[in-house]
């Protein structure tokens, strides 16, 4: 009799399969971009173990094991080939050590994390989300040795997992005085570059200058027998431990946010100005944000990376975080830090959600505020800013629809009642020096401002007392097309609109030859509003101007 069998179309659930070597090789080679991210996230994991302590001894002091000075330590060893990363945090046990060390893509702050609630979870400081950092080590290291045991459990009841990124690890019970975690890297033979206790300092600074633990190593001096730093047995903290943006702003000083600038932008000068503060609700996220008081060299190069350095929790994360910023407020220096930004797994990238639209119209509201304020109460230092960064700001006229009219404020000009090329007035003022009857901003364009300001097309707008503003560079014409109106006057470029020009030959046709134009002069074309021959003809109401159009193609001539 034959057994019955399942039909061959019925539906079974069935789970991935995955050859773990090969996915071993694929994150540990293809998810970071640079390779000395795997000391940020191995320090991160450090102070999360550390955190992690501080929460549970809230409720059981004992974890402490009487030395609550929490800490992550980086050594190195040269002849050994070894970097080593120690933490006096919570440890693990050996089951924590199998599930967390052994299991890919398994998060065990973010496991934490989930169980804390109320205040805890609010004050909770904890950086790992996705279970990977660890295996960064393997970036560098052909094998990671790890020694841990867990807050509260006796000497003997330590653990040392190793591994050698293939797909396997071992496991064993082993003593251990210390609670906490070490982490050994056997490096690989091209990465002796992280053998040398500046890069490691440097790195250390780049990533981890903020977080809230002292990162130590031992203080290094220069031996003169041995033509080499040596080591000495004292430890020092090599990072701030303290991020200044996190603190209130009554706490901090006017010199402090100064240092703190030429820290961030390597700037030898002083900030124009700053502003600090701290937003609350859907996205939490704290910007401190400087305008300097001069342009960088590479301002106009399109290839130059730039923007603000993001922070997810004190961890740095990015220099250039572009998106979190329009690119006409490029020249912004600063940090923006968030509680939780959704980052692609290797957290080099930000991707696009409702968080990073809403710190990029945060950020650009508080920038054109301090702006605003600047114009205000500091003209000097706003005369300052306008001169290094005006051209920028004027893309925001084509860039940033919603921002338009607060924008078009703060833009500046020069005219011709001025006389001369310093660019100081508002289209307020222009608006409120308007003639009786007038509606309309009359401009000129030019090569100059001397060329713009003696054209004959502005001659009968001197007369009458009428003025005219002058604008010599591409992007000044072209941010008026998109500031259409302001207190109801409208735009009118001398060049075009209503100044209708006709050569001789067809006025002479039509019997319209004015009386103090000569017949020896038959082939030059006459303005209406002009009291002088023009040498030639106005353009088409309707067409750009060549500067104007090579501008909207994006290229500045």
């Amino acid at each position: 009799m034959n057994q019955a069998t399942p039909a061959a179309d019925a539906a079974q659930t069935m789970g991935f399969q995955a050859e773990v070597k090969q996915l071993m090789h694929l994150m540990i080679h293809s998810l970071y971009s640079n390779k000395e991210i795997f000391l940020r996230e191995l320090v991160s994991n450090a102070s999360d173990a550390c955190d992690k302590l501080r929460f549970e001894a809230i409720d059981q002091p004992a974890l402490l094991e009487g030395f609550g000075d929490l800490h992550v330590r980086v050594d190195f060893d040269k002849a050994a080939r070894t970097i080593t990363i120690s933490d006096n945090g919570v440890g693990m046990s050996r089951d924590e050590a199998v599930a967390n060390l052994g299991t890919i893509a398994r998060s065990g702050t973010r496991e934490f994390f989930s169980k804390l609630t109320g205040d805890n979870k609010k004050d909770a400081q904890l950086i790992g989300q996705f279970g990977v950092g660890f295996y960064s080590s393997f970036i560098v290291a052909d094998k990671v040795t790890v020694r841990t045991r867990r807050a509260g459990a006796a000497a003997d009841q330590g653990v040392v997992w190793e591994s050698d990124g293939q797909g396997e690890f071992t496991i064993a019970a082993s003593e251990r005085a210390e609670r906490g975690t070490e982490v050994t890297l056997h490096l690989r033979a091209d990465e002796d570059e992280f053998l040398n206790g500046y890069k490691l300092r440097e790195v250390l600074r780049r990533y981890s200058d903020h977080i809230s633990l002292p990162v130590e190593m031992l203080k290094e001096e220069w031996d003169k027998d041995k033509s080499e730093q040596v080591k000495t047995a004292e430890w020092e903290s090599v990072n701030q431990a303290n991020a200044l943006w996190t603190r209130s702003k009554s706490d901090v000083t006017d010199e402090q946010y100064r240092e703190f600038y030429k820290h961030v932008s390597h700037d030898f000068d002083d900030p124009l100005a700053w502003t600090h503060n701290r937003v609350e609700g859907r996205s939490e996220y704290t910007q401190l944000l400087f305008i300097p008081k001069h342009a960088p060299f590479d301002m106009w190069d399109r290839d130059a990376r730039r923007g603000v350095k993001l922070y997810v929790k004190r961890v740095f994360i990015m220099d250039d975080a572009e998106q979190l910023l329009p690119s006409y407020l490029r020249f912004v220096r600063g940090v923006i830090d968030s509680a939780d930004l959704p980052l692609n797994v290797s957290r080099e990238l930000l991707q696009e959600s409702r968080d990073v639209k809403a710190i990029r119209e945060g950020s650009t509201k508080r920038i054109l505020s301090m702006l605003e304020d600047l114009a205000e109460n500091n003209k000097d230092d706003y005369a300052t800013f306008w001169a290094e960064f005006g051209q920028v700001l004027k893309e925001g006229t084509g860039e940033d629809a919603g921002n338009i009219e607060r924008i078009s404020k703060l833009l500046r000009f020069a005219s011709t009642k001025q006389g001369t090329d310093a660019q100081t007035v508002t289209l307020a003022d222009y608006v409120a020096e308007m003639k009786e009857g007038q509606d309309k901003i009359y401009y000129v364009t030019a090569d100059s401002y001397t060329a713009g300001s003696n054209s004959p097309h502005i001659e009968i707008f001197r007369k009458k007392g009428i003025d005219v503003l002058v604008m010599w560079i591409a992007l000044t014409s072209g941010c008026c097309h998109t500031c259409v109106s302001l207190m109801a006057s409208s735009w009118c470029q001398l060049r075009k609109v209503g100044l209708i020009l006709r050569p001789w030959p067809m006025m002479k046709k039509r019997n319209i030859k004015p009386k103090w134009l000569s017949s020896s002069s038959p082939w030059l074309s006459v303005c209406k509003r002009c009291s002088k021959i023009a040498s030639k003809k106005c353009a088409s109401p309707y067409v750009w101007s060549i500067r104007l159009r090579a501008w909207s193609w994006g290229k500045m001539i």
